[in-house]
């Protein structure tokens, strides 16, 4: 029997945090490819540790059925260009740190052609649609206890950095230097957030605030004004435990601090831990990788059906063998909250998206654009549509359909 009053708790990490910047990077070189050619592909993974940005993967531009020298020749000019952009991506974010510096760090790229085994069950023929990726499986979430249909832990806990960074770019608070984390944990009652019982926030600062040494004390008076304006009114009282730099100090941060690699941070990217997750990344990977795609279009559907009132909790799993196009299974669970039977959903929803093949979704969510930069902090759900196509799968453009069959 599933709990309506209890206590949970999700985190975030800014997009200093070296996971992040590596995430950051990998994302920066899926977008250079898919500016360049629509149909690329990309398995970008990166390290990133004191002064070191370290490239690997594989990767492919030019279109399925290309001849192999035009292919070859247009990955090679792609990876020429990428140093300028990794630099910009991490100069962006803010770093100009004596043990990690956007300009000075040492750059090495080992990207290297997509395996030939891979590309022949992946690439669409004339006989047949395009394949899954890779084998797996995919989760989709969402829950109406936001307006974003996001966990409120996780939600706040993305809020809570994206304030602090949009206070440390515009000057305002400049003594806060890139890297953070932060946990918020909330209390419920009848599957509604109630009170805020524990805020923690870790940030990496400069040795002064202001002219004074910086202190935890000092720090914690310095943000608390940027975190409280986060939450909604009533939800933080008397009673609610702030944790602010616990450990005390935390000058040495980001890749200097601790070495950061792509995909690390799952769970911070989907729902905080209030739903499954298969287990796969996303950050660094094309859109023909279905760990990345189908996951979007999961959510897509998850929150739809929230949107459209069928529930008040919806999780949505598929499942994808590696060269297959059609997925293997489709599943709905409403958490007992449901308007509808799940059965009925789960004979609809894929068709929606044309059958919920990796083509079928790239082309209905407008996946082979250059939009994956914007997506590596913060979260990859719960975001604004843009009118340059990211976050296409957080519109809610089924949800009039959805309606229809309740």
């Amino acid at each position: 029997m599933s709990r309506s009053n209890y206590i949970f708790t999700s985190e975030s990490v800014s997009e200093g945090h070296p996971d992040k910047v590596a995430d950051r990077i990998s994302d920066t070189v899926v977008d250079a490819f898919l500016a360049a050619e629509p149909e690329a592909r990309v398995a970008c993974e990166t390290l990133v540790t004191t002064n070191r940005i370290v490239l690997a993967g594989e990767v492919r531009a030019g279109r399925p059925g290309g001849s192999a020298a035009e292919n070859k020749a247009l990955t090679r000019d792609i990876i020429s260009t990428l140093e300028p952009k990794v630099r910009e991506a991490i100069k962006d974010i803010g770093y100009e740190q004596k043990g990690f510096h956007w300009a000075k760090a040492k750059y090495a790229c080992h990207l290297h052609p997509q395996s030939v085994d891979i590309a022949q069950g992946v690439d669409a023929g004339a006989t047949k649609d395009e394949g899954a990726g890779d084998q797996g499986i995919m989760f989709g979430y969402a829950s109406s206890e936001t307006p974003q249909l996001m966990p409120a832990t996780l939600q706040y806990s993305h809020d809570i950095l994206r304030r602090l960074a949009e206070v440390r770019h515009s000057g305002e608070c400049a003594d806060l230097e890139p890297d953070a984390k932060s946990q918020v944990t909330l209390r419920y009652e009848n599957d509604v957030p109630v009170e805020v019982l524990q805020i923690v926030v870790s940030t990496q600062h400069k040795k002064r605030i202001g002219d004074q040494i910086a202190t935890p004390k000092r720090l914690a008076a310095l943000i608390r004004p940027y975190v409280e304006g986060v939450f909604p009114a009533g939800l933080l009282t008397k009673k609610t435990r702030w944790h602010v730099n616990p450990t005390g100090r935390f000058v040495i941060g980001g890749p200097d601090g601790d070495a950061g690699l792509t995909g690390r941070k799952i769970i911070v990217d989907t729902y905080g831990g209030a739903a499954p997750h298969g287990g796969g990344a996303f950050s660094g990977k094309d859109p023909t990788k279905v760990d990345r795609s189908a996951a979007y279009a999961c959510r897509y559907l998850a929150k739809n059906v929230v949107a459209a009132g069928l529930a008040r909790k919806c999780t949505i799993q598929i499942s994808y063998a590696i060269g297959v196009a059609q997925p293997l299974s489709f599943y709905v669970d409403l958490h007992g909250t449901g308007e509808v039977d799940p059965a009925k959903l789960e004979a609809l929803l894929p068709e929606l998206i044309g059958g919920a093949t990796p083509r079928a979704i790239r082309e209905h969510l407008g996946l082979n654009r250059p939009i994956y930069g914007r997506t590596a902090a913060y979260g990859h759900f719960g975001r604004q549509p843009d009118n340059e196509g990211g976050f296409s799968w957080e519109k809610t453009d089924l949800a009039d359909a959805l309606k229809a069959i309740a």
